[in-house]
């Protein structure tokens, strides 16, 4: 077999090193591709890797890269339509709802007035998110008509086009906690508990971890959510209402994971690199 596998990254995370190792452990050759240092010929006709797994920090270039190098023949882990999906939560939400997958119920609006008639429409609070972002960052809660006003009002003066694009969302009265689902070759393979006395439960702001069983419901969305987005590794970060109904709110392309191996006992660099081999082998034999 082709020793020719890129490991594109911004930087090494203790999640890139663990892939590196479970690679290493398989004695699978490698290449660490800086997508700080790296430049691409858009002429080149073959890249010089088969297959490329996206660990880069920044959805920007990850989309980028893996549209290059897709022109050039390479197997991309995940490829730029999972990317350009995932990284957008209108377009994530788009395909979700499409497929028939319970989401919290959504608006999107685009001046601050549109917006205001949005809000108070689903009714208070809402929460108000930018359509590409992580950890949680710029996530407000918007609990009244004075704090929808201020926001939604920021949000148009301070912010770039993005954030112009207002996506509001029900605030769902959760049990203290999300979760958070892996999926990898579109099977669940573990999942956590996020709990946080906060309304935000993302484990960057904060939140603790505990294991969460695997049900036949979580392997559902797991097996629905992947059949929707494709992709060969994936995370649903999922709430659950107070009566149990499970509602899905974001799919992420390229999950952190370094809490979660401990947590739930399930080797996840590893059963991640097992899934790309795999997709490895069958594309190189095509």
């Amino acid at each position: 077999m082709s020793t020719s596998l890129g490991l594109v990254m911004s930087r090494i995370r203790v999640e890139e090193k663990l892939l590196m190792k479970a690679l290493e452990k398989r004695a699978i050759t490698f290449e660490r591709i800086d997508d700080g240092r790296v430049n691409f010929d858009l002429r080149t006709r073959r890249a010089p890797w088969d297959t490329v797994i996206d660990r880069s920090l920044s959805f920007g270039r990850a989309l980028a890269t893996m549209r290059i190098l897709e022109s050039q023949g390479v197997n991309c882990i995940n490829s730029a339509k999972v990317i350009a999906t995932c990284g957008d939560k209108i377009a994530t939400q788009a395909v979700l709802e499409r497929a028939g997958i319970r989401c919290p119920a959504t608006r999107v609006a685009f001046t601050p007035q549109a917006a205001l008639d949005a809000v108070e429409e689903l009714g208070y609070p809402v929460v108000v998110k930018p359509t590409v972002g992580s950890w949680g960052r710029l996530v407000a809660r918007l609990n009244d008509r004075h704090a929808a006003e201020a926001v939604l009002e920021d949000r148009a003066t301070l912010g770039g086009w993005t954030h112009q694009v207002f996506y509001l969302q029900e605030l769902i009265d959760k049990p203290g906690r999300d979760i958070r689902l892996f999926v990898v070759d579109g099977q669940a393979i573990c999942a956590i508990y996020r709990y946080s006395d906060h309304w935000i439960t993302n484990t960057a702001r904060g939140a603790s971890a505990a294991n969460c069983p695997v049900d036949d419901g979580l392997r559902q969305i797991a097996r629905d959510t992947a059949a929707a987005i494709g992709g060969v590794i994936l995370s649903v970060d999922i709430v659950e209402t107070r009566d149990g109904e499970r509602l899905v709110l974001e799919v992420n392309h390229n999950t952190e994971f370094r809490n979660s191996i401990e947590t739930t006992g399930v080797d996840i660099p590893g059963r991640i690199v097992d899934a790309i081999v795999a997709k490895r082998e069958i594309a190189l034999s095509c």
